[in-house]
C-alpha cells in the first residue's frame, strides 16, 4: 500500500504539477490528489481511472522509452525493496505489466469495501 502512495504523489508531482506536501497515512490520497485522478468528477476515483493515471505514469518514468523501468528511472518513488518486490521476475527492470500490477494490486488493498472506488 506504500507503494500506491509513494507513485501517486509522486506521478501527480511529475504528469500535473506540485502537489502540497501533507503528512497522510501509507495508501491514503489527500483531496488535491483525488481531485486530479477523479477525471469523472464522482469524488471517487475508480479502478479504471487509476488505471488509466499509473499506465501514463509508467510513461512518464520509462525515460529511456524501452518498455520497461530501471531502479535509476524509480529512485525517487521506490525503495530497493519495492522496486525488487515489484520486479516479479527478477530481471532487474519493471515491465509495464509488472508496474501495473503491482500499483492495481495496491488499489485492491486500499479499496477497504471493496467497492472498486477510492474515497
Amino acid at each position: 500500500m506504500k507503494t500506491l502512495a509513494l507513485v501517486t504523489t509522486f506521478m501527480l508531482c511529475q504528469c500535473v504539477g506540485a502537489v502540497a506536501q501533507q503528512q497522510q497515512q501509507p495508501g491514503s490520497m489527500y483531496q488535491g490528489q483525488m481531485d486530479r485522478l477523479d477525471t469523472n468528477t464522482t469524488k471517487t476515483v475508480d479502478r479504471s481511472e487509476y488505471e488509466t493515471f499509473m499506465g501514463t505514469a509508467f510513461g512518464n518514468l520509462d525515460k529511456n522509452k524501452d518498455g520497461s523501468l530501471q531502479s535509476e528511472e524509480t529512485v525517487q518513488i521506490l525503495t530497493v525493496e519495492q522496486f525488487t518486490l515489484t520486479d516479479a521476475n527478477h530481471n532487474s527492470r519493471i515491465s509495464r505489466s509488472e508496474f501495473m500490477q503491482r500499483v492495481m494490486a495496491d488499489f485492491a488493498t486500499a479499496d477497504h469495501d471493496r467497492d472498486g472506488n477510492l474515497q
